[in-house]
Formats: structure tokens, C-alpha cells, sequence
């Protein structure tokens, strides 16, 4: 048993010996490629063996001859090892160079394909992030795309219902400064009127900005659904009755909704105004509430005669005005971009689709606890 102990601790101490010197090579190469490092490791194992039996045969637990048969044998195993940790070796360096080489495929802005053939776990866990990563730029790419064709849409419709306005205004201020203009009074009105429309439209544009950069901010309180929809219905009376258009609010339950009054009435408000606008004179805009399993479901149908089905996927983006882009009373095509960022910052989601006649938009609120 004694000298089992010896031999062991012999052993342990070559092969200890053999172990920090290899440890202080890795450090050294630690920049280099992962051949030299399988070399290192393999060179290693057969060195520890080496130097354990050479200490277990200097403490004369060995003879010559037994000694030069384990010589010979470690010997062996050292080459099988090393052109075995050369082999892997070279192996994973083609893969990594290959997995490389199809990763600089995101700085051109393609998309990442895994290259073919068989590769170790960690490689192809790498590889699966890689196309996991490649499909979120993709979309993000998209994304960035239709923001900018957005905005790129918005400054021309923008400069152009600024522009108008602004010319019709001052041609009316030189009539009344040249005091040419034969109604003043009718001049001053309309000058007040296209102000008014101007400054809504930089009220909308204000909201957005601060619905995209995440500076809005609610101020939360617990109300009768109710009451929002009948004071959003009476704003919008004058508008139904100028175009001609019936209002009805029938089916309303007294849900209790957590919102911010102020921002949930502008909601409402704009989606009066877009329906009410849309339908046709006779026509009919009604507006329900109910209950849910999703929450509370705020709806406000029209007689527009319904969206293209091309179109509903944009109708929430800033700046889209769809067929009619180009009429004054389609105002900036903020209205519904705002409504969604608005119903956003509640939690909720406002939806739209087509019913027979016109359309539909939905806005999901969270019901209020108990």
C-alpha cells in the first residue's frame, strides 16, 4: 500500500509539473489560432504521462527495460495525439473561417446563411444566433425603410398644406393691407379659419414628436367609459350636422377604464372626425363600448365604403391619407398615427378592418381593476 502511495504521489508530481508548464504555454500563445492550442493540449497529456513515469522510474520503481517499453508507448500515443489535435484542429479553423466568412454578409446588408456541412455544438449554436440575429436587422431594415418612406411622405404633404394656407393668407392680408378687398370682415374670417387649421396641425405634429420620442406623459385616472364617449360624441355633433352625417352611441356600456382622459378624448375625437369626413351625407358613423376577454372594445364604424385591402396595413402610419391624400380636409395624415401611439401608451392596440359599407377601427383598452 506504501508504495502504491509513492508511486502515485510520484506520478502526481510529474505530472503536475508537466501541467503548469503547458498552462504557462497557453498563456503565452492565447492570441494564437485554436491549432496551436489542441496541439498544446494534447501535447500536454502525453507529457504528464511522460513525466510521471520518469519520476516513478527516478525513484527506482521502474527498471531499465520497463522503462524503455513505456518510453516507446508514450512516444506513440504522443504522435496519434498530435496529428489527432492537428486534424480537429484544422477542422474547426475551416468552419470558424467559413462561419466568417458568410457572417460579413450583415455589414452588406444581406442576410446570414449557416454554411453547409457538419459543425461542433457551440459552432452551430453560434450559427443559429447568427440567422436569428440576421432575421431581426432584416425586419428592422424593413421597418426603417417604411419610416422613412413615411417620413419622406409626410414633409411633402406637410409642405404642401402649409404652403397653400399660407398663400391664400397672404394674398388676402396684401388685399386688406391695399384695401382692395371688398368684405374685410369675410377676409378676416377665413384668415382665422386657415390659423386655426394651421395651428392644429402643429398641435399634431407636437403630439407625434413627443409620442415618438416616449415623452408622454399620462396622467392616469379611474372613468365611466360612458361619460368619455358622450363627451366625444357632443364635440363632434356640429361636424356630423355640417356634413350631413348621422352620430349614434346606442350601444355603450358604463365600462370603468384606468386612462387619461385629456389623451383618450383625443382619441376619440380623431376617430369621429376621420369617420364623420369619410362617410357620405345620410350616411351613418356609430360608436360602441363593451366589454371583453382582451379588455374594453372601443369601436367606431363608418360609411367610407371600406379600405383596400392593400391599404389596411398602412392606415395607422404617419403621414398616409390613402385616396385622399391630396384634399384639405384629410388633414396632415397624423390623425390616426397619433391615435395609435396614444392607445399604445395604454397598453391597448387600435386595429382596423373592412365591414359591409365602410370600416371599422377598434381600440383594446386594459378594464380597470375592480
Amino acid at each position: 500500500m506504501r508504495d502504491t502511495l509513492l508511486i502515485a504521489l510520484f506520478a502526481f508530481l510529474g505530472a503536475a509539473a508537466a501541467g503548469v508548464l503547458g498552462a504557462c504555454v497557453l498563456l503565452l500563445i492565447r492570441r494564437r489560432s485554436l491549432i496551436a492550442h489542441l496541439t498544446v493540449v494534447a501535447g500536454v497529456g502525453v507529457t504528464a504521462m511522460l513525466a510521471g513515469t520518469l519520476a516513478v522510474a527516478q525513484a527506482m520503481f521502474l527498471s531499465g527495460h520497463d522503462l524503455s517499453v513505456v518510453t516507446t508507448v508514450v512516444a506513440m500515443a504522443a504522435v496519434v495525439s498530435l496529428a489527432t489535435a492537428l486534424l480537429l484542429g484544422r477542422w474547426v479553423a475551416a468552419r470558424s473561417h467559413a462561419l466568417a466568412l458568410a457572417a460579413r454578409s450583415f455589414g452588406d446588408g444581406g442576410d446570414f446563411t449557416s454554411p453547409d456541412g457538419p459543425a461542433t455544438a457551440e459552432l452551430a449554436a453560434v450559427s443559429r444566433e447568427l440567422e436569428a440575429t440576421s432575421a431581426r436587422l432584416a425586419e428592422s431594415r424593413e421597418r426603417e425603410r417604411a419610416l422613412e418612406t413615411s417620413r419622406r411622405e409626410l414633409v411633402a404633404w406637410i409642405s404642401h398644406d402649409l404652403r397653400t394656407p399660407l398663400a391664400g393668407m397672404r394674398a388676402m392680408a396684401e388685399a386688406l393691407e391695399d384695401g382692395v378687398a371688398d368684405d374685410p370682415g369675410r377676409y378676416l374670417k377665413q384668415i382665422r379659419m386657415e390659423v386655426e387649421r394651421l395651428n392644429g396641425m402643429v398641435g399634431d405634429l407636437f403630439e407625434l414628436s413627443r409620442i415618438h420620442a416616449g415623452t408622454l406623459t399620462l396622467s392616469l385616472a379611474r372613468m365611466s367609459l360612458y361619460d368619455l364617449v358622450g363627451d366625444a360624441l357632443s364635440g363632434a355633433d356640429a361636424l356630423a350636422r355640417e356634413h350631413g352625417v348621422r352620430l349614434v352611441g346606442e350601444q355603450v356600456e358604463g365600462v370603468p377604464v384606468q386612462v387619461d382622459g385629456k389623451e383618450m378624448s383625443r382619441v376619440l375625437g380623431n376617430l369621429l372626425v376621420n369617420a364623420i369626413r369619410r362617410t357620405p351625407a345620410d350616411g351613418t358613423v356609430a360608436v360602441t363600448a363593451a366589454r371583453s376577454p382582451d379588455g374594453v372594445v372601443l369601436s367606431v364604424t363608418d360609411g367610407c365604403g371600406g379600405i383596400p385591402e392593400e391599404d389596411l396595413p398602412r392606415v395607422f402610419d404617419t403621414g398616409w391619407r390613402g385616396t385622399h391624400a391630396r384634399t384639405p380636409p384629410a388633414g396632415a395624415g397624423l390623425g390616426l398615427a397619433i391615435v395609435r401611439g396614444i392607445v399604445e401608451a395604454h397598453q391597448g392596440r387600435a386595429t382596423v378592418r373592412n365591414v359591409p359599407g365602410g370600416c371599422r377601427f377598434e381600440v383594446v383598452l386594459p378594464a380597470a381593476a375592480s
